[in-house]
């Protein structure tokens, strides 16, 4: 019973040492299993624990009787762990509090599940830099960010401005950008079916949309939302490169889509080649 006993508190050190590891890799899908599994393990201590302190001498001295016994103990406490007891969510509270306490806000943008644009037809791009050129300088002075990282994005939201959000009444809304329409919106708005990304999982839901009098007006927008959000602070920051600008809108929340960052990149590379 005390090898079973020390082989317990082993893994319990090796899972707590796993889970200080991922608290520093920055990995909270990881880190948050972890937890879980030695919520899982403790549980099973704890049954274990229960059932040999009420065990018989017939029961115990069966062998094929215990090894049903340890494995009807170790699905019970796996069960109990999906449920959980709490001790999971105090162990993330421990290891990386700023990371999984605080609550991620809502992506601001809708995220265009069909790639933006059909590579090998570069009139399709030149077309839409012809048309969006000088809003996207506009936004640019007014933000720091290279125009053509503007205008990948714009390009990435709107599938190269074929896939716009349009109003109820047909008319166009001009959001080239996605930007969903929250309780500080106060124009006018347009609602459509979009694909958001819960867990990595995408579904179709209908959210509603900025709606602006013309292109001029969306990249303004875009370009005071990032000016004035803190979240977006570190996008303006480290935004003069395609990583740096990518990876900090993903991480900043705008989309919800989990490979965001590569998709932008990709786009913003097909506008640079042109």
């Amino acid at each position: 019973m005390s090898n079973e006993i020390n082989g317990s508190l082993a893994m319990g050190v090796d899972s707590l040492a796993k889970l200080r590891l991922d608290a520093k890799q920055d990995a909270p899908k990881a880190l948050k299993e972890t937890a879980r599994q030695f919520e899982a393990l403790f549980l099973h201590m704890m049954v274990k624990s229960m059932r040999q302190a009420s065990a018989t001498s017939e029961t115990s001295s069966s062998q094929d009787a215990q090894i049903y016994t340890s494995m009807l103990d170790q699905q019970l406490s796996q069960t109990m762990a999906k449920r959980g007891i709490g001790l999971a969510d105090f162990l993330l509270r421990q290891m990386a509090p700023d990371q999984l306490l605080k609550p991620a806000p809502p992506p601001l943008a809708n995220m265009a599940s069909l790639p933006a644009a059909q590579p090998g037809n570069p009139k399709i791009v030149q077309d839409f830099q012809a048309q969006m050129a000088a809003p996207a300088q506009e936004a640019a002075q007014l933000t720091g960010l290279p125009a053509s990282f503007i205008l990948g994005q714009a390009a990435l939201e709107s599938g190269w401005g074929r896939r716009q959000i349009m109003a109820a009444d047909g008319s166009p809304s001009h959001n080239l950008f996605g930007i969903k329409a929250g309780v500080a919106w106060h124009g006018r708005v347009a609602e459509t079916m979009t694909t958001e990304y819960v867990d990595g999982v995408p579904q179709k839901v209908v959210q509603k949309f900025r709606a602006y009098d013309s292109y001029v007006e969306a990249f303004r927008d875009y370009a005071a939302l990032l000016r004035r959000s803190p979240r977006f602070e570190q996008v303006i920051a480290k935004g003069q490169t395609v990583a740096g600008f990518s990876e900090g809108l993903q991480r900043a929340g705008y989309a919800s889509d989990p490979h965001y960052a590569d998709k932008l990149s990709r786009v913003i590379q097909q506008v640079r080649a042109v």
